[in-house]
């Protein structure tokens, strides 16, 4: 899936006939088999993300593939192994490629496929935000908003795993109880609306749990500012989106008398920073996928999708209240 200019998804992205490429020493021939739609990969179409890859380009920054065939020179990978891009930028949205060796990591094949296909970014960004900016203990508890995002369904996972306890922001919709019975069963603690932060009830969840020393923004403006309120004193909050595309709000307050720590997170600048330090990306996949086997991580809500029917998923991933994930199948 090829796009030539920036601009609408729907209206840039076209499927094209290409040659796949001759295979290099240190090449390798990839047969892919998963891709989603990220909101990344949409805003890299549209030309507003930080990261862009020259045009005319391949969609897709995430996806898993099966290895045909390995150039001579090609030491860690054999055919039939899957393979997940190391970075961002990989162009996933195609049946085939031939790709450098280091641009591709090794993911066990025994996991199911759609967890592989969605491995790289949203449960790699979630163990990251849990692991990175406080020390927590089984018992803490950590407040997170777009809590149906990709991320925020493997922040839960993660979280429930480890002991900690997550209250999961939404906004409020149509299908609500729906949504909350579905983060619970996720291993979700509690789910609350935006509108219900400011409300007195939440007194009652610190009955039994403790205020998060962390919290994590996706969203940006008054959702930010009232998740803020809930923090432990000297707590973090880490920003990793701004799907409201409004600026993080917060009262001298919180600095002065609480001591409150502003970070932010992005997952492609973590791989930049870890480009060397292969241990730590090696343990963090090996630590995700023991969670996928043992099922206490899994795919977040995927609708599968041919390859033919892109231009729908394309549109279908911009929808407001976006539960389910599209994965292209190819």
């Amino acid at each position: 899936l090829l796009y030539e200019r920036h601009g609408e998804a729907a209206a840039v992205v076209q499927l094209k006939d290409l040659e796949v490429p001759k295979l290099g020493d240190c090449d390798v021939h990839v047969k892919m088999l998963a891709a989603p739609i990220n909101p990344a990969d949409i805003n890299m179409i549209q030309g507003t993300y930080p990261l862009l890859s020259p045009l005319p380009a391949v969609g897709g920054n995430e996806g898993v593939g099966e290895v045909l065939e390995v150039g001579r020179r090609v030491a860690a990978l054999q055919p039939g192994d899957w393979v997940i891009p190391a970075d961002a930028g990989l162009g996933t949205w195609r049946t085939r490629a031939v790709f450098p060796e280091e641009m591709l990591l090794k993911v066990p094949s025994d996991i199911p496929v759609l967890c592989a296909a969605t491995l790289s970014v949203n449960p790699c960004t979630a163990f990251r935000l849990l692991a990175d900016f406080e020390s927590l203990a089984p018992g803490d508890s950590v407040i997170q908003n777009a809590a149906n995002s990709g991320v925020g369904q493997a922040v839960i996972q993660i979280a429930r795993a480890s002991g900690i306890r997550t209250i999961n922001v939404v906004r409020d919709r149509p299908d609500l109880p729906k949504l909350v019975e579905r983060l619970m069963a996720l291993g979700a603690d509690h789910v609350v609306t935006e509108d219900m932060l400011r409300k007195p009830e939440m007194k009652d969840i610190f009955k039994s749990i403790p205020r998060p020393r962390l919290a994590l923004n996706c969203v940006g403006g008054k959702s930010t500012t009232e998740m803020l309120r809930h923090l432990q004193p000297k707590g973090t909050m880490v920003t990793y989106g701004g799907m409201a595309k409004q600026p993080v709000m917060v009262p001298v307050s919180a600095f002065i008398f609480r001591d409150t720590r502003l970070r932010g997170f992005w997952m492609t600048q973590w791989r930049k920073d870890h480009a060397q330090d292969q241990e730590s990306v090696a343990a963090m996949m090996d630590a995700l996928c023991q969670l996928i086997r043992r099922g206490q991580l899994t795919a977040p809500a995927c609708t599968e999708v041919p390859l033919r029917d892109y231009r729908a998923a394309l549109e279908a991933s911009m929808k407001p209240f976006v539960s389910s994930k599209q994965i292209l199948l190819f």
